[in-house]
């Protein structure tokens, strides 16, 4: 019987969640399906809470009922619980299980990109406090660097952000992140800055080491204004594209018992999907 799974969330249209999965299943032979459903937060509550009868083993969860999500979790791990939100859902002996994946996929694309990207793991500087900054804060924590500076326009959205992980996670204005710039190892854009019809994120990085490595969790377009300009510098840079696919691997595993590889074939079919579409260049 084949096994099916959707993304969900409102809105989904936009979502390559279905192209990425339906590579996977195409590639190991499996018979699963992986479609959309749009499901407004009003009705998301009962959606989750009836899976089975819907016909799924499981799904993805999109903005903005990942917190919706989590809440009805019978069991969350780690991730989730710690953040608050679940963007994977699966059922396991009827109860409903859920993960954070994006930190994951944060750390993997970093790992894949840019070898030795976490140097000595003392500083990484996250520009951003929205749901995915909070998710790549946590992964950087966990991955062991002993400051993560993270700077937001509003002051108070950052230090609410550090106040769930400690003394290692240090809230910053934005216009400060000159003072801790020198240090990181690493710096990430989670900002809608640089998004296709956004404005561009327009920063000095003259005091950034050059060892440093420039990542934007932003992929469409793939090469934003962030990127172009450190690649032009000489730093390394890695685009936010990989985060998605990597993201994917944990959930294709509990569906489908089968973990997939982020292959250059896979990341050759989405780069050609942002091309169809007009979403390469800004």
């Amino acid at each position: 019987m084949s096994v099916r799974v959707c993304v969900t969330g409102q809105p989904v249209s936009y979502s390559r969640s279905p192209l990425l999965h339906g590579y996977w299943l195409r590639k190991y032979g499996i018979d699963g399906a992986y479609g959309r459903e749009e499901v407004p937060p009003s009705e998301a509550v009962d959606f989750y809470r009836s899976l089975a009868t819907r016909g799924y083993v499981g799904c993805n969860v999109t903005a903005p009922n990942k917190e919706i999500a989590f809440s009805v979790l019978d069991e969350a791990e780690e991730s989730a619980a710690t953040l608050g939100a679940a963007n994977t859902l699966w059922l396991e002996d009827g109860r409903l299980c859920g993960a954070s994946t994006d930190g994951y996929g944060f750390i993997a694309n970093l790992d894949a990109g840019a070898l030795g990207w976490d140097g000595e793991r003392k500083t990484a500087l996250v520009l951003g406090a929205g749901g995915a900054s909070r998710a790549i804060v946590h992964a950087l924590v966990a991955r062991g660097f002993e400051r993560v500076a993270l700077a937001n326009r509003t002051l108070e959205r950052a230090e609410a952000i550090a106040a769930m992980f400690g003394p290692v996670v240090r809230p910053l204005a934005l216009e400060r992140i000159g003072d801790v710039m020198r240090d990181a190892d690493v710096l990430v854009n989670c900002t809608s800055l640089g998004m296709k019809g956004a404005a561009p994120l327009l920063l000095d990085l003259s005091g950034l080491r050059p060892e440093a490595v420039v990542s934007d969790i932003v992929y469409v377009p793939l090469v934003t204004p962030l990127l172009k300009m450190a690649a032009g510098q000489g730093f390394r840079t890695v685009d936010g594209l990989g985060m998605l696919l990597h993201q994917g691997v944990p959930g294709f595993e509990r569906w489908f018992g089968v973990r997939p590889e982020v292959t250059p074939e896979l990341r050759a079919l989405l780069v050609a999907d942002l091309k169809a579409k007009g979403q390469l260049e800004a």
